[in-house]
């Protein structure tokens, strides 16, 4: 599987106590197209733009897809705004990829057979795989899960990632994430002192 759905599994397994907002996790898997765009050679980051290179388009569905919407002329886009444009929804659109694959399954929380649905990863051979690559904090998934708020099994510390163009990704994906939880923070504010208003004193 692709890093983007390495992480989509790996923020499944840990359980609702620590359970992943999915905008914050569009934005991450955002990330993780672009950081296997690079190994692929499908793009190159200079500063902090994306720039398209000559490798074909990766065979995964999603990966290409995200291939296609790349902007191939200059000026190009910088990793900030890739992020906000193809991270729209796209923790839904990798959910109902990973579904047809049958990577997972919808199982009813509780004792009772009507109780909340919830999604789990089907334990396959790329789900082994993915979680081999967090319990060995292999250092790119464990950046983009603790992006997300996960933090890697025993780790102290964030490995270090010694691509600078992996790096220049992975910061912008926890710059995006704090933004987007800033972005909530305010609104939060702003409901309260709105119902507070029609409260009255």
């Amino acid at each position: 599987m692709t890093t983007a759905k390495d992480l989509f599994v790996i923020t499944l397994d840990p359980g609702p106590e620590r359970a992943v907002g999915q905008g914050d996790l569009s934005l991450a898997l955002a990330g993780a197209e672009l950081i296997d765009l690079i190994d692929a050679g499908a793009i190159a980051v200079d500063g902090d733009h994306i720039v398209p290179g000559g490798s074909p388009t990766p065979d995964d569905r999603l990966l290409g897809e995200a291939a296609t919407l790349l902007v191939r002329q200059s000026p190009y886009e910088s990793v900030e705004d890739w992020l906000w444009r193809r991270g729209r929804d796209l923790s839904a659109a990798y959910q109902d990829a990973l579904m047809e694959d049958g990577e997972l399954t919808r199982k009813r929380t509780g004792r009772l057979s009507f109780g909340p649905e919830r999604v789990e990863p089907v334990d396959t051979p790329a789900r082994r795989r993915a979680v081999g690559r967090w319990e060995e904090k292999e250092p790119v998934l464990t950046a983009l899960a603790s992006a997300v708020g996960l933090d890697g099994p025993d780790s102290d510390e964030e490995p270090g990632l010694d691509d600078e163009a992996v790096t220049t990704v992975v910061a912008a994906v926890h710059d995006a994430v704090m933004e987007l939880e800033a972005v909530r923070q305010r609104r939060t504010i702003e409901n309260t002192a709105f119902a507070n208003l029609w409260r009255g004193p």
